[in-house]
């Protein structure tokens, strides 16, 4: 690299969103905005956990005392030429009190809502798509092209949901119907391997639910946008093969989860998590049986 190259980084970095955690991959500029949290129970994140390991977890990145886990809301926003990229726009006000604050975060960031250009949903969990509309009805994201898996779609989208998804997704289902039919008219459906724009592709993560995308960025040492493959910085990475409690096809997403983090340690590959302590961006490294977690 020269030192010209050096330097234009240098000044990108320093440019791109100041207030919050951003870097430079390749061609993209990744700013990570946060919509706050939510919390989930410690069974949940660690139903096959022991008690030792269940308690390292809540001290480290929860409420010990309410075996709640506090899950980050690490909202990427990706610039590359005349696009500007978000993937997952958060819970909106609809789902729990500690998180909805990607609106407010880009106001104080100087971003405009309408000058996000695409949106991908990795899928449709609440905290990941419900800040689709405004409180009015209207979309966050007014003027984007939407980008979701297709095998997504037509999960949520099912017209006989009731009868062919267990009553716990149910509501998840309804409210999945309500936001992606809001976007029917400007969305693009990806297929594992598609590219949203060069250099940013679709990566086939199912198992979380039947359609979860991940995202592979080039550039550098590449980049992973993990979404909720690997929902904890602690369980998913030192028991991959072990189950989360919210995943729709457990031994897909325990295969998938375990392809993931060992690629990213054996490739150095960089990983990008969706609910990992802000600004969630780090490697995975061997130890022991299995892996930790080592942030940038």
């Amino acid at each position: 690299m020269t030192a010209l190259s050096i330097a234009r980084r240098e000044s990108m970095q320093q440019a791109w969103l100041p207030d919050h955690h951003s870097f430079v991959q390749g061609d993209f500029e990744i700013a990570i905005v946060s919509d706050g949290y939510i919390t989930v129970p410690i069974d949940i994140v660690a139903p096959e956990g022991s008690p030792e390991e269940r308690n390292d977890i809540l001290t480290r990145t929860g409420n010990l005392k309410a075996g709640l886990v506090e899950s980050k809301t690490n909202i990427p926003i990706i610039r590359k030429g005349s696009d500007l990229i978000m993937v997952d726009v958060g819970s909106g006000d609809k789902y729990q009190p500690s998180d909805g604050r990607l609106s407010a975060n880009l106001v104080k960031s100087g971003i405009d809502a309408e000058t996000i250009t695409k949106v991908v949903f990795t899928h449709a969990h609440p905290d990941h798509i419900w800040g689709t509309l405004t409180a009015d009805g209207g979309l966050r994201f007014p003027n984007a092209t939407y980008y979701v898996g297709a095998a997504e779609w037509d999960f949520w989208m099912d017209p006989e949901y009731r009868s062919n998804m267990p009553s716990a997704l149910h509501e998840f289902a309804e409210s999945a119907q309500r936001d992606l039919g809001a976007i029917r008219d400007r969305v693009v459906m990806l297929k594992p391997g598609d590219d949203i724009v060069t250099g940013l592709r679709a990566l086939d993560t199912a198992g979380h639910t039947p359609g979860h995308l991940s995202l592979e960025m080039a550039g550098g040492e590449g980049l992973i946008i993990s979404a909720d493959a690997a929902t904890n910085e602690i369980a998913s990475f030192q028991h991959p093969r072990s189950r989360f409690g919210y995943d729709t096809i457990p031994d897909l997403a325990v295969a998938n989860r375990a392809r993931l983090i060992e690629r990213a340690a054996t490739d150095r590959i960089k990983l990008l998590g969706y609910h990992w302590t802000y600004p969630g961006v780090g490697f995975a490294e061997r130890q022991g049986s299995g892996y930790r977690y080592v942030p940038v």
